[in-house]
């Protein structure tokens, strides 16, 4: 997650630099008597890299937010009371069982298994990538990973595969 924030981060303050450069430079212009032409067409560049660095602060303000409320749903649901009903406890620990049994059968890594357990509990590629702190095409991979392994063509056959004989 680091990784990417940096990336962030570096591009938006590659297009500040962007920003105040041109900016500079239109200033520079109209004090030495430049075409009306010449200062529209720097203008422009300056109000398209200007937009495209507010969308990238958004953008991370947002992915940011959205991480912390994930966060946030994830400890919830970590102190969540667990059902009182034996049978019901019984299923779940048996279904924990099988889905950690069959995830050695497959010999997925400890990340696929992460990945798996994540995708099983209904959390979408991004949703994992901001949890795990890690790239959405590196947890695209580990899906396409864990898919191949279980012989499933993607991840509504990766779930079928533990529900269907309970259903």
């Amino acid at each position: 997650m680091f990784k990417h924030f940096l990336q962030d981060y570096l591009m938006m303050l590659f297009l500040a630099v962007i920003v105040i450069a041109i900016g500079s430079d239109i200033a520079a212009d109209i004090s030495h008597g430049a075409s009306t032409t010449h200062l529209l067409q720097e203008a422009t560049i300056l109000l398209i890299a200007f937009l495209m660095l507010c969308w990238l602060i958004l953008d991370n303000f947002l992915n940011r937010r959205q991480i912390r409320q994930l966060n946030q749903d994830l400890e919830e649901m970590k102190i969540m009371p667990t059902p009182e009903s034996e049978v019901v406890l019984a299923a779940r620990h048996q279904l924990r069982q099988a889905i950690t049994e069959q995830f050695s059968d497959w010999k997925l890594t400890s990340s696929e298994k992460d990945v798996g357990q994540m995708l099983l509990k209904g959390y979408s590629l991004k949703e994992i990538a901001g949890l795990r702190g890690t790239a959405e095409k590196t947890i695209r991979q580990q899906a396409s990973s864990i898919y191949h392994k279980a012989s499933v063509p993607g991840r509504h056959a990766f779930s079928a595969w533990f529900i269907e004989d309970l259903l």
